[in-house]
């Protein structure tokens, strides 16, 4: 706090010592050369400090900040070459040049018009909101449409009197009309930002505020000594010239020594929030601005034609100037337009995806809600029936291995004991459903020995049926950390599934295919059969397309839930040629190596050949 108050008590002691010098240098020296010469080095070396002072702030990565700084600087620094150039004609030529006067030095007037365009383009970037890549375009365009009417206002308003019907006092009159509007739009845009942003840039939007006032009141008063040709260059009535200059640094020192309470703010979440709720409100009125310089054009050549009374030589200027200006106005509001297109597109896309992703989300969502309330259920029914299982199952192979009972007797048991061990893997398969089945020890598999052994387990039940396989496994992918008897479960119970589909269309194709695609290892199951007739349904428990006797429709759902349990994904669909899909993705093991030795190992295996 003590350096706080330090450094206010410097900028208001820079400040005494600047104002006292002006001030001695209007009352002690006489009118005449000396005082002159000197008021006008003064003012030239005002602008240099300020410039210092205001880029110390440009130096950010923020690139709204950064341009806002900048902005102002170049505003700074336009005034400093007007400043120049009356400096030059005053000192060296030893010319009086009043203030705003036609002739020699009206040729620059236009740089101090520009000046404060330069400023208003700073308002319009609006620093205190985040950087947005973006919203830059939308920035330069805004700065073209800025300098474009400004531009267009000045030579529609002022030229006229300057080269088309040469008038002194209306070229001063019209001068002034459009820089005392220009800086009451910069006080009004100040201001109107300063209700808007956070606490820091409140400050500083108020203090750019009170600087342009400062000017205001110094046009109007120029304006007023103008008149009764009492104004000279050293005088006391551009003090509050020089109060605006030393105003407008030491905003820039007060903004450079709060930076830290700029960056805190800007990651504040209610700051955050605000700003976002702020957005769409402030590319409305951009856009509004836009098209209200669009058109204005037509309203001004409309008052040239038919309310000015200025000559007709002036109208007529007035009326070439807008239709020309219609053009590079119209392309850049046009452009904006075009930006904003482009970006509603955008965020529509983004909005289309996440209500695919979120309608995916609640799909699977559904599915496990819907398998694991199913599990309960199936779970239960399957523990009350291995009970009884267990004792049918141990009796019958009681009676079948005993000697003593009869053939018929023994032959009775063994068939009871097949067929309870038939319920018994059905039960089995039941409470691996409802995941109360313990998951054996998961270690690194290598996926292509695991589909080629699935591949084998079911090529010797193929003979005599034009069913073939043929097996695309990448070389390189990397392992997967998962049980390999439940996998081998998943990969033989997909496999059969296309071989039946297949032999009812009297044969065909099973393609399976293993890749690595984005930290994933891959899996696909293609066959060439008729497809499934609702893919969306495969894994639903107790959903088949088989007939009564032949599934049960718990095959996929088991398959579902064990993938799952691998922290993977499993889905279906129908390809376009023909035929169903089903894919497999399973996390991949991060290795420090592209490549692990098991996985450089297996190479494609193709099996072209029918199955006899």
């Amino acid at each position: 706090m003590k350096n706080v108050f330090r450094g206010n008590w410097y900028i208001a002691a820079v400040w005494f010592l600047l104002l006292g010098a002006y001030v001695l240098i209007s009352l002690g020296v006489p009118a005449g050369t000396a005082r002159i010469t000197a008021a006008n080095i003064l003012l030239c070396v005002m602008p240099l400090l300020v410039n210092g002072a205001l880029l110390i702030n440009a130096v950010t990565p923020d690139w709204r900040k950064q341009a806002f700084w900048m902005l102002l600087s170049l505003g700074c620094t336009f005034w400093l070459a007007g400043q120049a150039v009356w400096t030059y004609i005053e000192v060296y030529h030893h010319r009086n040049t009043p203030y705003l006067s036609n002739g020699y030095f009206s040729n620059v007037d236009i740089i101090f018009f520009l000046h404060t365009v330069l400023m208003i383009a700073a308002l319009a970037v609006q620093p205190h909101k985040p950087s947005d890549d973006r919203k830059l375009l939308y920035s330069y365009v805004d700065f073209g449409l800025i300098l474009c009417w400004w531009l267009y206002l000045y030579v529609c308003v002022v030229i006229p009197w300057q080269y088309v019907v040469t008038d002194g006092k209306r070229y001063v009159e019209a001068f002034s009309v459009v820089v005392l509007l220009q800086n009451i739009v910069f006080v009004g845009g100040a201001i109107r930002l300063s209700m808007s942003a956070t606490r820091y840039w409140r400050r500083i939007y108020g203090h750019l505020a009170a600087v342009e006032a400062v000017y205001v009141i110094r046009l109007i008063i120029i304006q007023v000594v103008v008149g009764r040709g009492s104004y000279t260059r050293g005088s006391l009535y551009d003090l509050p010239l020089l109060i605006s200059f030393l105003w407008l640094g030491a905003t820039g020192i007060v903004a450079y020594r709060h930076r830290d309470e700029d960056s805190n703010a800007s990651v504040q979440p209610a700051t955050q929030s605000a700003q976002d709720a702020n957005a769409s409100t402030d590319t409305i009125w951009a856009s509004r601005a836009a098209r209200l310089a669009l058109f204005s054009l037509p309203l001004i050549g409309f008052w040239c034609l038919r309310i000015s009374e200025a000559p007709l030589a002036v109208r007529e200027f007035r009326l070439l100037v807008s239709l020309g200006a219609v053009l590079p106005l119209g392309v850049l509001v046009f452009l904006r337009h075009e930006l904003a297109d482009r970006e509603h597109l955008q965020v529509l896309r983004a909005s289309q995806e996440s209500f695919d992703n979120l309608k995916r989300l609640q799909t699977q969502f559904v599915q496990s809600e819907k398998l694991a309330s199913i599990g309960q259920l199936v779970g239960g029914a399957a523990h009350e029936i291995n009970n009884p299982l267990t004792a049918i199952l141990g009796y019958s192979e009681l009676l079948a291995d005993d000697p003593s009972a009869a053939e018929s007797a023994r032959s009775i048991a063994v068939k009871i004991r097949d067929q309870a061990r038939r319920t018994k893997t059905l039960v089995g398969n039941l409470l691996s459903f409802a995941r109360q089945v313990p998951s054996e020890h998961r270690s690194p598999i290598d996926i292509n020995a695991i589909v080629n052994t699935s591949v084998q387990f079911r090529r010797f039940d193929l003979r005599g049926k034009n069913i073939r396989f043929v097996v695309q496994a990448e070389a390189g992918i990397p392992e997967v950390r998962a049980d390999m008897n439940q996998l081998l479960q998943v990969f033989s119970n997909i496999i059969n599934n296309a071989v039946d589909a297949m032999d009812e269309a009297g044969g065909g194709t099973l393609t399976v295919k293993t890749l690595f695609e984005k930290g994933n290892v891959v899996i696909l199951f293609s066959d060439t059969g008729p497809g499934m007739s609702d893919p969306n349904l495969v894994f639903d428990p107790f959903y088949t397309t088989k007939p009564v006797g032949k599934g049960t429709g718990l095959g996929l759902s088991i398959c579902y839930g064990l993938i799952q349990d691998q922290g993977g994904q499993i889905s279906c669909y129908n390809r376009s040629e023909g035929g169903a899909t089903f894919r497999i993705d399973l996390p991949a093991i991060p290795v420090a190596f592209p490549f692990s030795p098991r996985s450089v190992g297996a190479t494609t295996h193709r099996e072209p050949a029918k199955m006899a």
